[in-house]
């Protein structure tokens, strides 16, 4: 299993609820095509799946 994930933002989150909005900025993601590198764990899996439509996962 991975130790970090990159996460990138691939659609903007303009529409989207504003619990997501702030989950996505929680993740650090501020522009659009916005990469991150953060710790494979549960908190940060759990931001992932409230926004999964919004980011691409890669694991590192």
């Amino acid at each position: 299993m991975a130790d970090k994930l990159r996460i990138t933002l691939v659609k903007s989150p303009i529409g989207a609820i504003p619990k997501q909005k702030a989950t996505v900025a929680a993740l650090g993601l501020r522009k659009m095509n916005a990469t991150v590198e953060l710790p494979n764990n549960d908190a940060t899996k759990g931001m992932i799946q409230r926004v999964r439509h919004l980011v691409k996962v890669e694991e590192i």
